[in-house]
């Protein structure tokens, strides 16, 4: 794919641009789902923007991943380098599990909505004098539950991931190429 495009934004490497929206967009996505996973009301509220967030973050991995791809074509071939590149497709399966956790959290949301406008209508149902008894789903507890572990666990490897794949890039670039004390000659 990366011989097919020109992964260049106005004479810089995109990857070089693209890697931040990453390195922001992990943690960011991961500490969002737990905090669906975990707060119901903010479930109710944001499922479909980050179902959506982390399909564009996604797209803009697998983006990024591909631009890095093209860029090592095109830098001397160094140790730093090459331990980069080779981490770099690790993120994807954590991101393309972020994003399964994102629908995973969406269809709880749904399935809770839905069980909301039955004790509403067995409400309205008690108050013609029809009893129905309106209960919390012992399934969906402990789904929304199991929810939340795996959700945690998808969130802390994503992130490790990406701050290991991170720290090998910076290592790469700047590794060597700075000095320790201010240049005299500025």
């Amino acid at each position: 794919m990366s011989e097919l495009f020109d992964f260049q934004v106005a004479g810089l490497p995109m990857h070089v641009l693209l890697v931040h929206v990453v390195v922001v967009g992990v943690p960011l996505l991961s500490v969002l789902l737990v905090v669906l996973a975990a707060w119901p009301a903010a479930r109710r509220a944001l499922w479909l923007p980050t179902l959506i967030g982390a399909l564009v973050l996604l797209g803009l991995t697998w983006v990024t991943v591909e631009a890095g791809e093209w860029l090592v074509e095109r830098v001397p071939e160094t140790p730093l380098i090459e331990a980069h590149a080779d981490q770099g497709d690790d993120i994807l399966p954590w991101v393309i599990a972020l994003v399964v956790v994102a629908a995973l959290v969406s269809a709880l949301a749904l399935a809770e909505r839905s069980a909301a406008r039955r004790v509403t209508d067995a409400e309205v149902a008690a108050a013609r004098g029809v009893s129905t008894p309106a209960r919390r789903s012992p399934a969906r507890v402990v789904i929304a539950a199991l929810l939340l572990v795996a959700t945690v666990g998808v969130g802390v490897g994503a992130v490790w991931t990406t701050v290991r794949i991170g720290e090998a890039g910076s290592r790469a670039v700047w590794e060597g190429s700075f000095s320790d004390e201010p240049l005299e000659d500025r």
